[in-house]
């Protein structure tokens, strides 16, 4: 049962209520394999419906160790040159794909009026660390370029994802900022991601049980992906951080990695970068993909990407 002592949005209520009654195993007990199919299955009940998109098509990159899925949207048919959206998915490096986040994906599109890739980056444990961050950063760099694929002229990179993927976001840009790709990361937006240490917060102890994203998962996903903390492509927050362009950074209220994303936000505002940080009381960990299931979740995603937007114009 989620401890009542925190705020609670009653529709997050409703959900976690639902998920107890119905008793799942979690993804330590059951493995990579059926926790993928777990996190397909709960997506085509939980989620939004997709928007309708003028254009929807999978392609490939070339990759570190071969081809790299995408899928590309673009609310529209045709576009005057402009940034482009690399959208990195969620789930802990081990779980997630181009299904599941693809109403997300049609969304992004939708209110930022901008064409999106989505990133079917490898994942572990069949590729640890470091397949993820050299197959997003192998995207950027693609992308950066035009690609002929595309049929657009691609400006500048905005560069977002959730959770692990959040992760991914920020390594990613920290790369590119680091070696610059064709056209510059204008703007970063982390959803709820994983920045540093999460063990030794606060919000990591307080719902770590109860709240969709366990403890017991965390740690079963860091054991799957592998790597060195100390390494900044694992954890950003160890590296410098010094050279960000502008960010958005959302947490939800009731997640063990809300302290993580406070700290990076607080982190990036100290070292001078422009920081939109938004906090949304009484929701969970992955209420982007569950929007169905928890309705509210639709009005913070708005506003999350609202800031998104705002902050596109202004460097774009």
């Amino acid at each position: 049962m989620a401890d009542t002592e925190h705020y609670v949005r009653d529709d997050v209520r409703g959900f976690l209520d639902m998920l107890e009654a119905m008793g799942g195993k979690g993804v330590e007990e059951v493995g990579a394999e059926e926790a993928r199919q777990q996190m397909r299955a709960m997506g085509a009940v939980a989620e939004a419906e997709p928007r309708t998109m003028a254009v929807q098509r999978d392609l490939t990159c070339p990759g570190p160790a071969g081809p790299i899925p995408l899928r590309f949207y673009d609310v529209k048919a045709e576009r005057a040159p402009g940034p482009c959206v690399i959208f990195i998915h969620g789930g802990g490096f081990v779980i997630g794909d181009l299904e599941v986040y693809h109403a997300l994906c049609t969304e992004i599109s939708h209110h930022l009026d901008l064409p999106v890739i989505s990133v079917d980056y490898r994942l572990a444990p069949e590729h640890p660390f470091p397949a993820a961050p050299d197959d997003c950063e192998a995207v950027a760099r693609w992308l950066a370029a035009s690609p002929a694929e595309l049929e657009r002229t691609i400006t500048g990179l905005v560069i977002t994802g959730d959770s692990a993927g959040g992760n991914l976001t920020i390594v990613t840009t920290n790369q590119l900022m680091n070696e610059p790709a064709d056209v510059p990361v204008i703007v970063q937006a982390p959803i709820y991601p994983v920045a540093s240490d999460t063990s030794q917060h606060s919000s990591f102890a307080m719902f770590t049980e109860g709240f969709l994203l366990t403890g017991a998962a965390m740690a079963w996903f860091n054991d799957q992906y592998g790597g060195d903390a100390g390494d900044p492509r694992h954890t950003p927050m160890v590296g410098d951080c010094t050279n960000t362009p502008p960010t958005v950074v959302c947490t939800a209220g009731l997640d063990p990695l809300r302290d993580s994303g406070r700290e990076y936000a607080a982190h990036l505002v100290q070292l001078g970068t422009e920081v939109v940080y938004l906090e949304f009381p009484g929701i969970i960990h992955g209420f982007t993909t569950l929007r169905k299931a928890i309705p509210s979740g639709q009005r913070d995603l708005e506003a999350f990407l609202d800031a998104t937007k705002l902050m596109v114009e202004r460097y774009r």
